[in-house]
């Protein structure tokens, strides 16, 4: 292994580019490339979900951290996150969702990821209910189509 690294070094050497050189080249370029933009953080999750007994659709604006009831089912969004508009378009919250019934303790159905490109990535399976995320948006914009006015 030595011999193969001493050998490529003086490879290197002999095309005429000094290994300091290229440490040098790569360090200047090296701001000018573009990074991935960080996904926002959002307060309230746009959530669907569909009884399927009675084919009722709902939207559901669930805040994060608040308990949210869906006929049997309690959904709390623990984080919902969206891709600035310059990237590729995604929301993706992170769920829990567990089925409350009278006289039994609460069930655990869901605990995870939930994309909005992707409803079937990873859904959550019940005989009755479909939850699915749409979108991740202000507390302001879900409330009136205009900021709240400063003082």
């Amino acid at each position: 292994m030595n011999g193969f690294i001493r050998r490529r070094k003086n490879l290197r050497l002999r095309q005429g580019s000094s290994p300091l050189l290229v440490s040098l080249l790569v360090l200047l370029a090296w701001p000018l490339a573009p990074l991935p933009a960080a996904a926002k953080s959002y307060e309230i999750a746009v959530l669907q979900g569909l009884d399927k007994v009675t084919a009722r659709v709902s939207t559901i604006e669930a805040p994060v951290g608040k308990i949210v009831r869906f006929g049997t089912l309690e959904i709390i969004v623990r984080t919902c996150d969206k891709r600035p508009p310059e990237e590729t378009p995604e929301s993706a919250a992170f769920l829990d969702v567990w089925e409350i019934r009278p006289g039994e303790p609460a069930f655990s159905l869901f605990r995870g990821w939930m994309f909005a490109s992707s409803p079937a990535l990873s859904a959550m399976e019940h005989p009755v209910y479909d939850v699915w995320m749409l979108d991740c948006v202000s507390a302001f914009a879900s409330n009136t189509s205009e900021p709240p006015e400063t003082q």
